[in-house]
Parts: structure tokens; sequence; C-alpha cells
């Protein structure tokens, strides 16, 4: 399967070549030429990790062994993924049972073990920009593997405790870059690295951000998942919490390959510059705005040129997702009212989401359709924010509580470019 760049300046190429590369020359994204179809009846009844065997297996189109595949699909995927009805015609997809209670483990467990596949003996410098979950499910997936070094940054004071100390405290080959500055700044510091040409001449980069096409693919995965647990009720509705917007292209993949599914609800906090551009055409980046649903405080996010890439015009996109902006004190409250009510914890996404599904229930009077929420996070990686909604503090899983004893390890960096440079040639010797 050949590769383009969403820029259409730089020369296609090979999945391989795609996601040890990251980021195309002429800064665009990989896309697939072509997306694969996938016969639904053929997938209907598999587990998980079947079923993610079955879908990678398309997406790679040969560039993997079956054999070799299957072993990666089966590693990376060793946790469950659960869907649970909240109440009536409302299901919430739990992607949080990963090894950093995120769903940024399904793409970073895939992409790190296909990355070590192809890479072999060669030496490789990953570079990340994380809002939150990103930077320690990537720490996770990559820690330990051999000639993959990885360099986290992340904006100071602007993610959680816990999700710093996922980030912070696993050294070995994982390093963390505290940034007086935010996400839209990190994301900045990387792509300017990316477009370096003496940087290049250092150390082999590649990039572990959703720009990477290798850790998109498996966001595809959980949406066959979950629409073969809720088929039987009708066409399912999907809302996916959205920052970056990622994991709602991942949806998108997933429809192109054959998935039914009557409409997307994309899911913002202030950061709304997506729902802004479904609604009047128009795409404004903006700085990013900081809001208690942390790892979506983006303000231009890099997948939008994947979905000018998958839709013709804005009025298609807008007929296939419909954005809304959830402010912070309707967080609050829907993560107060849905503990009450429904005896569901929402984490801070998962809360947006929960509450854009509402909104659109409120104005189309649909309640019939099977609605499925991406809940992204488990809501103890929030815990302050929980405990100001719900008065109490929520439970800290096992997998989680081993980071708190943990002591922090980080470099600050400033915003300005000619330092992270001079940090990157000083590891480079």
């Amino acid at each position: 399967m050949i590769y383009y760049s969403t820029e259409r300046k730089s020369k296609e190429v090979s999945f391989k070549e795609a996601i040890l590369a990251g980021l195309a020359p002429d800064r665009g994204l990989y896309m697939p030429e072509e997306i694969p179809l996938i016969n639904m009846n053929i997938i209907a009844d598999m587990s998980f990790d079947e079923l993610a065997f079955a879908v990678a297996k398309k997406l790679v189109d040969g560039e993997i062994s079956d054999s070799d595949l299957k072993k990666i699909t089966d590693d990376a995927f060793n946790f469950p993924v659960p869907v649970k009805n909240i109440h009536d015609n409302i299901y919430v997809l739990e992607l949080y049972h990963g090894p950093t209670a995120a769903f940024k483990d399904f793409g970073a467990r895939f992409m790190a073990r296909v990355m070590s596949h192809f890479l072999g003996s060669k030496k490789l410098t990953i570079l990340v920009a994380t809002s939150g979950d990103t930077g320690s499910a990537v720490a996770k997936g990559f820690f330990g593997l051999p000639n993959i070094n990885v360099i986290i940054l992340y904006p100071s004071g602007k993610v959680s405790p816990l999700q710093e100390k996922q980030l912070t405290t696993l050294g070995h080959n994982i390093t963390a870059l505290e940034v007086d500055g935010t996400f839209d700044q990190c994301q900045h510091l990387v792509k300017e690295a990316f477009m370096d040409d003496e940087v290049k001449s250092w150390l082999e980069l590649s990039s572990a951000n959703s720009i990477n096409i290798g850790r998109l693919y498996p966001q595809s995965f959980y949406y066959f998942h979950a629409y073969n647990q809720v088929k039987k009720l009708g066409t399912p509705i999907f809302c996916t919490p959205s920052g970056n917007f990622g994991n709602l292209t991942g949806g998108l993949i997933a429809k192109n390959m054959g998935m039914p599914v009557k409409k997307f609800i994309a899911a913002t906090n202030a950061n709304d510059t997506v729902p802004e551009y479904l609604e009047t055409g128009v795409y404004r980046a903006r700085p990013s705005v900081q809001t208690v649903s942390n790892a979506m405080d983006v303000g231009d996010p890099s997948n939008f040129a994947r979905l000018k890439a998958l839709y013709a015009d804005n009025k298609s996109m807008s007929h296939d997702i419909i954005g809304y902006k959830i402010t912070d004190a309707e967080t609050m409250e829907t993560i107060k009212s849905v503990n009450e009510k429904h005896h569901y914890l929402l984490d801070p996404h998962g809360a947006v989401g929960y509450k854009a599904i509402t909104e659109y229930i409120a104005e189309t009077g649909d309640t019939t359709t099977p609605f499925v929420l991406l809940e992204t996070a488990h809501p103890a990686k929030f815990g302050e924010v929980i405990e100001k909604a719900i008065g109490t503090s929520p439970v800290i899983p096992e997998n989680l509580q081993e980071y708190l004893l943990k002591e922090k390890k980080s470099i600050r960096m400033s915003t300005d470019y000619a330092d992270f440079k001079a940090y990157l040639k000083s590891i480079s010797k």
C-alpha cells in the first residue's frame, strides 16, 4: 500500500517508511492512497485480539508477515476492552484498561512493536509532544525496547500530577523535557526539529504523536469492536472526546473500511477549532486554552489535515461529523450528575463526550439510536478534578499507584527552538 503526504509535496512511501519517518519532509501527515475494505461479516464474532490482527493485516498489506503481525497484536493488546451500558441507549467503550490507563496505550504499544520490528539494529530517537496521556503511553510502550530513545516534551503545570509522574519516572531510554509553555508550543518544537536538516544529520528521528500513521491505525480497531457489541440495537453514533483529532480519525478510517456508522460526534472543550469549522467552514487556529480536560487542550490539531484529506469539502465532512463545545462548568456538573444518577464515574474527557451526547439528543430527539461514548482515561488520573466534582477522590488502580512512589526526573526547557536544538545536539555525541 502506498502512502502520500497530506501536503502532496513529498514522494510516496511504503508503510515501513511512513511509520519510521513519522512526519513527511514537507510537514504533511502520511495517509494511505487507498483505504482497504474489510468484510464485516468475517470479523463479526471475533474477540478483540483476533479483530485487531484481521484489521491490521488489511492495513499493513503484507509488509509484516502474518506470524510476526500476530505476535505484535497479541503482545500489544493483552488487556480487556469492555463496552458497558451507562443507561438507556448510551454505552461506554472503556479504553483505559491498558498499562497506563488511557486509550493511548492502543496506539503506543502497537506502534512501538512495529517500529522495533522494522528497525533491527538501527538506532532511532522518538520525539513526542504531549498534552497528557500520549506521553505516558508512549513512555511505557517504548520502555526498554532496544535501539530506541524517547524524548517527551510536556507543558509545565498543564498536566495532572499523576500524568506527570508517568512521564518523568521511568528513566532508562525515556527522557522528559518540561517545557515552559503550552502543548501547541511543545508540538511546534517537535515539528521544527523534524524540518531541521542539521538535527537530522545528528539523529535519526521519528514521532510517536498521532501524526504517526502507526499510532493512528490501532485507534480504528476498537471502533469495530464497539460496533460489534451494539449493532443488534441499530447503527451507532460514536462520540469521541477530541483534542488533536487522532482518535476521531481512527473512527473515520474504520468507517472507510466498511464499518456502518450513523454519525460521529466530535466533543471538545473550550478549544473548539474543529467544531467551529464544521459549523462555519472557516478553520481558525488559535493558542490553546487550559481546561480541566487537559489532554484535549489543543488549539491547532494536527490531524485536521487528515480530516481534510478524507473529505472533499466542509459540507461532506459536517454531514458525517457534528461538533460540540463543552465548558469546564458543564464538565464538572456532568461528572457529578452521572455519578449520582447512574453510578458511573466519568473522567473529565469522558464527561465532555457524555454532555455532547445529551445535547445531541436534546436537539434531535433521537432516543433510539445506540450511542457509544469513548471513555479515554481512568478517572483516577484526574484525582483533583474528580474530588472537586464529587467530593471524594477516586480509587487509584494498582497499575497507577506504583508511579506515585517514584521520584520525578525532568529537564526544564524553554519554548525557544535554539535551546531545544542545543539539547538535541548534546545527546547526539
